[in-house]
């Protein structure tokens, strides 16, 4: 009898315990998707946190790349600069050159016309000086253009031969208290166009 008794009690705690599990199901089932959602939020944090410094790293490089190319494009449009006002400079340097000669014959002539003037026996006739002016007139005006250029003829006599702007086209013997090296004489004007000589000037050097 007690040994029924005994099964009974043990069915009716077996029914109990099965009810009650049954009753926490639900909780232990909402704890478990609750974790889930919280470790897939928490998956879904390091996936971006993943694309946020992969994308930093791509601007990185896009910046880095940009810096590169505008500093390549500074130093080519300066580069750029540099050739064109060198080029510049050759063409201007080129034509000024062959202005030279012409100034060449224009002092020449102004040169000749003052030996002549001292030759000369007579008063000078009207239209001989009215020629004269205007050759020096033009002078003048192609002398002021050349000087607005920045191009001034080289003070040469009494200086010492520099290599770097004379030529020496002959040596002479120096005088009595003359020192050696010294041009004493201009056969051609040398050209200096700010720091850069155009023309060298051809000298005689005392020796």
């Amino acid at each position: 009898m007690a040994s029924k008794q005994q099964k009974q009690e043990e069915d009716l705690e077996t029914d109990n315990t099965i009810e009650f599990q049954d009753e926490l199901a639900p909780d232990f089932d909402a704890e478990d998707m609750e974790r889930d959602h919280v470790l897939q939020a928490v998956d879904e944090l390091a996936d971006r946190g993943l694309e946020i410094e992969r994308l930093n790293e791509e601007l990185a490089q896009a910046t880095d790349q940009l810096k590169r190319q505008a500093a390549e494009f500074q130093n080519y449009r300066r580069r750029t600069e540099q050739e064109k006002a060198q080029s510049v400079s050759l063409g201007k340097s080129i034509v000024i050159q062959k202005l030279l000669d012409l100034v060449d014959d224009f002092h020449r002539s102004l040169e000749a016309t003052q030996q002549a003037e001292q030759d000369a026996q007579s008063d000078l006739s009207p239209a001989y000086v009215s020629l004269k002016s205007g050759v020096n007139l033009v002078y003048q005006k192609l002398m002021d253009e050349l000087t607005k250029m920045n191009v001034i003829p080289m003070e040469t006599l009494g200086q010492p031969f520099n290599e770097a702007e004379h030529e020496a086209l002959l040596q002479q013997p120096a005088a009595e208290g003359q020192e050696v090296g010294i041009v004493i004489s201009e056969i051609q004007r040398g050209f200096r166009m700010g720091d850069k000589v155009l023309r060298h000037a051809r000298v005689i050097v005392s020796a």
